[in-house]
Parts: structure tokens; sequence; C-alpha cells
């Protein structure tokens, strides 16, 4: 089975540490962006605004960023939207401290991810985060690392080491409904040590 949420070597990263995470990766199912969010129109807000309304130009936001396209959300304190030929948004990098991007899930869960900098191809719904990076998957898991890849359309994640070398993640076991959290099991008990038989004294 082809794991939607998994790691992939990325050219001239440190090797990722993920342990025992692929095995719970391989256990995943996938969480697909709502695919209905890239036919609403983009709201934005912002204190100041710099740009036209017109194919193959760039508007820059600054402060107190927010764009919204239907349950997708950035925020952040800059941000440079792209517009194509058709003068639709095709790209929004943003910067913050941190730069966050939310979107709901065809199954109502909520991703969100945090970085210095993110950078969100509206078309094929790609975000990479760089600096800090963290995604969150609610019910699923988080990922963090200096730079990380998501895409929305396939929950496929890569991530890239900084600072201390490695990629870290956590992958929450599927909960069933009414059943407690999962715990650790205990370490079995040790059997006491066993005495030598006696042997019986031989008659002389």
């Amino acid at each position: 089975m082809k794991s939607p949420a998994r790691f992939r070597r990325a050219p001239r990263s440190l090797k990722l540490h993920l342990g025992l995470l692929c095995l719970g990766l391989l256990i995943l199912q996938p969480a697909l962006a709502k695919q209905d969010d890239r036919n609403q129109p983009m709201n934005f807000s912002s204190k100041s605004m710099d740009g036209f309304n017109a194919p193959n130009t760039i508007t820059t936001l600054t402060g107190s960023v927010v764009a919204t396209q239907g349950t997708m959300k950035l925020t952040g304190d800059i941000a440079k939207l792209y517009l194509d030929g058709d003068s639709q948004v095709s790209r929004a990098v943003v910067n913050g401290k941190p730069a966050h991007i939310e979107q709901l899930d065809d199954a109502g869960n909520l991703m969100q991810g945090d970085a210095a900098q993110l950078d969100y191809d509206n078309i094929n719904g790609i975000a990479v985060l760089t600096g800090n990076a963290v995604v969150r998957q609610q019910g699923r898991g988080e990922f963090h690392g200096d730079k990380l890849t998501y895409n929305t359309q396939t929950a496929l994640i890569t991530g890239e080491a900084g600072g201390d070398g490695l990629v870290h993640g956590v992958i929450l076991p599927k909960q069933k409904p009414g059943a407690p959290a999962a715990t650790p099991p205990k370490p079995a008990a040790t059997p006491a040590p066993q005495q030598p038989a006696t042997k019986p004294a031989e008659g002389h």
C-alpha cells in the first residue's frame, strides 16, 4: 500500500530520523483537501495593498494579512499574490512570525502549517514551508523540520532537516469511538530466579 503521508529524501538533505515512524505511515489513509476550495473566490484583507487586478501581475499585501479561499486560510505579515494570464491567483508567498496556513479536508479534519515563509502553489495545492516549519493533521499527527513540503491534494509530506539535523514526526493511532486513549504497555514482571533442586543424599 502506498503511503499517503510519508517523508521522501530531499536532495542534499540530512538523514531523516524516522525510526518506527514508517510503520505508522503505512496505515494512514489519505486526508485530501476540500476539492471545492480552488473553485471559490479568494478574499483578502491587509493594512495596505499595492498591485493591479490584471493578468500576469503581483499584488503585495502588507500588515495583518488574511487571505481565504473556501476553507483554506493564509495569514502573515506580508504576502505576494501572483496572478496568472487569466487573472487568477496562481501562487501566494507569505512571510510572518509565523506565516500560517490551514485547510479542512473532505472529512472535516483540519490541517495547519506554520513557518517563517509559506510558498503556496494555488493551482496544484502544494505548500512549501521554510524556517521552523511544522505541519499538523488533526487526529493524525504532526511533522517538524527546517523545510516541509505538503501536497494538500495527496497529503504527501516531504521534509528536510536543519538545526539538530533531524526531521521529527508523531503519528497518532486511530482511536475507536468511545475507546480510551492508548497507553504504553507495562513491562512484564521479571520472574523470580529459580532455586537449584536439592539432590537427595546417597546412602553409604
